[in-house]
C-alpha cells in the first residue's frame, strides 16, 4: 500500500533517499525500482528490517530492482547520518508515534539536503478522531498513536523547522470503513467475520488495482481519506 505519491518526490540522478520509519517497506521496495535511487530504510524493530531486507530480495529476484538500497536500525530524533546526507525523505505514518516530534521535524531537516523533498503522511484527523472515539483498546495500543494531528498544526510543525509547503493530498478512503469496523469490534480480537471479510477486499483492490475501486478510492479520499500526505521542500 503506497501513500506517498513518488511522481511529487523528483526523483533525479544519483538521488539518495531516506525512508525513515520503513516498516515493512512498502516504500522503500517502490523506491528501489528506480535505477537513479540509492534508498536507505530506517527502523527501530529489528523485525520490521528482517520483513524489509525479505521483501526487496522478494523484488530482486523478481527483477524489479534498479537502485541500491541499505537498511540500519536507528531512532528518528538521533539519525546516524551526516549534515545533508539525503535528497528527498519519506516519513510515512510515524510521527504520530513519536513524544518529542520537535526533535524528529528537526533531524529531518539536518540530515536533508538544501532544497531537498520531504515527504510526510499522518493519519487524517477526522477518522483519526473516529476510531479512539470507538475503541479505548485502540487509543491506548502500545507503541501506537499518541496524537492526532489536525492539517494546519502538521504543517505548523514542518514550517517552523526550515521548511516550505510543497503540496498535499488525501489517501486511502477505502481503508477508513475498514479501521472503524475493526474498533467497533475491538482492534484484537481475532475471527471477526465483517472485518477478515473487509481486509480480504482490501488485499485484493491493493493486488489487483481494478479501475472501479481506484476510482472510487480517488473520488472519497478528499472526504474519507485515512491519511493525510504533506510534501515539504528545504530552504
Amino acid at each position: 500500500m503506497i501513500t506517498i505519491d513518488f511522481n511529487r518526490l523528483r526523483i533525479q540522478n544519483r538521488t539518495n533517499l531516506l525512508d525513515i520509519g520503513c516498516g515493512s517497506g512498502r516504500h522503500l521496495g517502490a523506491a528501489v525500482r528506480e535505477k537513479k535511487v540509492f534508498a536507505v530504510g530506517t527502523d527501530l524493530s529489528h523485525d520490521h528490517l528482517i520483513e524489509t531486507t525479505a521483501r526487496l530480495l522478494f523484488h530482486r529476484k523478481m527483477g524489479e530492482v534498479g537502485g541500491t538500497w541499505g537498511l540500519c536500525a536507528s531512532d528518528i530524533t538521533r539519525l546516524p547520518f551526516g549534515d545533508r546526507s539525503f535528497d528527498t525523505i519519506i516519513c510515512a505514518e510515524v510521527l504520530e508515534h513519536i513524544p518529542d516530534e520537535k526533535e524528529a521535524v528537526k533531524e529531518l531537516h539536518r540530515v536533508l539536503k538544501p532544497g531537498g523533498i520531504l515527504a510526510v503522511s499522518v493519519p487524517r484527523f477526522f477518522p483519526e478522531w473516529i476510531c479512539w472515539k470507538i475503541s479505548r483498546e485502540y487509543r491506548a495500543a502500545e507503541n501506537g498513536h499518541i496524537r492526532i494531528y489536525q492539517k494546519k498544526s502538521l504543517i505548523d510543525l514542518v514550517e517552523k523547522n526550515g521548511f516550505f509547503l510543497n503540496g498535499c493530498h488525501y489517501a486511502h478512503s477505502l481503508h477508513t470503513p475498514y479501521w472503524w469496523l475493526k474498533c467497533l469490534m475491538e482492534p484484537s480480537r481475532e475471527g471477526i467475520f465483517p472485518v477478515n471479510l473487509y481486509h480480504r477486499f482490501l488485499i485484493w483492490d491493493i493486488l489487483k488495482k481494478p479501475r472501479l475501486t481506484r476510482w472510487i478510492d480517488h473520488l472519497l479520499n478528499p472526504i474519507l481519506g485515512k491519511s493525510i500526505v504533506v510534501y515539504f521542500q528545504k530552504y
